[in-house]
């Protein structure tokens, strides 16, 4: 009998071992690392346990307060606020007792701020840095035979030209020039690959077709596409725009920027999403371009930039203030987006889920379309929609990025501070 009991109790103390374990490290998993705050504005921060737990300030460039029992949303919660008083990085602490240190957070105060919030079609084009390598192919001589001049040099899809017999290479046309005028003579190749500079000779073959010399393979010098504008900083003229860097359409390579621009669009139709197949704005921005703006930098976050001084001063965009994640809640919200001419609407939204991991992505929200008009015209969430700002409780606190191929009335954003800290 006293076997029994001793093993009772051991069991026992195992199972409390084992929830108290479990408690800990979801509280490590679930609380974040790092928030950005809004100087002088409070905060609501919420931890669920059974244990009590407590909040502290580590820095002084941030205040801790613990709200009261009434404060309280369920028997478990333990609510704190949060203040931050000094600008940058600041610290606070979650234990266990007091004594148990749980995890360490940062916290980033920045000053509060308003955007110019747009939602209109914008067009983008890019030129890319070097030459994008994007298919190999052979090349058909007089005498009959397929001919891959490339095929042991070791360029691939995706690895981008730099340089050709020691000449910096930034258009298809300067490449072509040299290969035809090298004859049968082989070439010097520079190129990255797998962020590595690398280098080969290459020798062109006489294509049966025009005549021409060629080494096989299919390339890029530039993209562009339709795109929704999402914020310009009036002080600046800085923008954003996309909430999501633009790839190339064969290698899915993310395209570096040498330069670019921003073009003025307006959308004269609409292809509808539908379940497996995404839909599409359609827009005019290329028949007669006028470029409002520049565009130095293409990221995961975003295509960034600079508006033309001219375009700033005859904006309709409305100011809102900025909204950072912490402030971002599941539930009702509404995004401006452009489906029609230049007319920039404002539909419905559901913010369904906040991402607690991936927090710095473009991936961090999920969204869904709950505007019947919207739904109707559009399906849901379309191409040339991302960068569609989010406004949640009066203020910017994202932009769509992705839609759901599979239920296009859902989709992903992206948090505003993410586009931000960017640019």
């Amino acid at each position: 009998m006293i076997f029994k009991k001793e093993n009772s109790f051991f069991r026992l103390s195992l199972l409390i071992f084992i929830v108290i374990t479990s408690l800990y490290l979801s509280l490590i998993a679930f609380t974040p690392s790092q928030m950005t705050v809004l100087a002088g504005e409070v905060y609501r921060v919420e931890f669920f346990s059974p244990f009590r737990l407590q909040l502290s300030a580590e820095t002084s460039g941030i205040q801790v307060e613990r709200l009261g029992i009434g404060n309280r949303t369920s028997v478990f919660s333990m609510p704190y606020t949060l203040k931050g008083t000094q600008y940058g990085q600041n610290k606070v602490q979650l234990s266990l007792f007091g004594l148990v240190p749980v995890k360490d957070i940062n916290v980033n105060v920045i000053p509060a701020r308003e955007l110019i919030v747009c939602g209109n079609t914008v067009g983008i084009r890019l030129y890319i840095k070097g030459i994008l390598v994007v298919g190999v192919s052979g090349v058909l001589t007089s005498d009959g035979n397929e001919v891959i001049p490339v095929k042991d040099a070791g360029l691939e899809p995706g690895d981008f030209i730099i340089a050709v017999n020691n000449k910096e290479i930034e258009k298809i046309t300067d490449l072509s020039k040299i290969i035809n005028e090298s004859g049968e003579k082989a070439v010097s190749i520079r190129f990255i690959h797998d962020s590595q500079v690398k280098e080969a000779r290459v020798t062109p073959v006489q294509s049966a077709e025009d005549g021409k010399y060629r080494i096989g393979i299919w390339v890029r010098d530039s993209t562009a596409g339709i795109g929704t504008l999402t914020y310009i900083e009036e002080e600046t003229g800085k923008f954003g725009a996309l909430g999501h860097g633009i790839t190339d359409i064969d290698t899915g390579i993310m395209m570096p920027v040498k330069n670019g621009e921003l073009l003025k669009s307006s959308v004269y139709g609409i292809r509808k999403g539908l379940q497996g197949t995404p839909g599409e704005l359609q827009g005019d921005f290329l028949k007669s371009p006028e470029v409002i703006g520049e565009i130095y930098w293409n990221t995961a976050f975003g295509v960034f930039g600079r508006i033309n001084k001219n375009i700033l001063s005859n904006l309709k965009g409305r100011k809102y203030p900025v909204g950072t994640r912490s402030m971002v809640k599941e539930g009702p919200a509404t995004i401006l987006s452009n489906i029609q001419g230049e007319e920039v609407e404002e539909f419905s939204v559901e913010i369904q889920k906040i991402a607690r991991k991936n927090l710095s992505g473009p991936k961090s929200m999920i969204i869904k379309i709950t505007d019947p008009r919207l739904l109707n015209e559009t399906g849901g969430i379309i191409q040339g929609m991302s960068g569609s700002p989010i406004i949640q409780n009066g203020r910017i606190i994202g932009a769509i990025t992705h839609v759901l191929v599979n239920d296009p009335t859902r989709g992903y954003g992206i948090f505003i501070e993410t586009m931000l800290g960017m640019n």
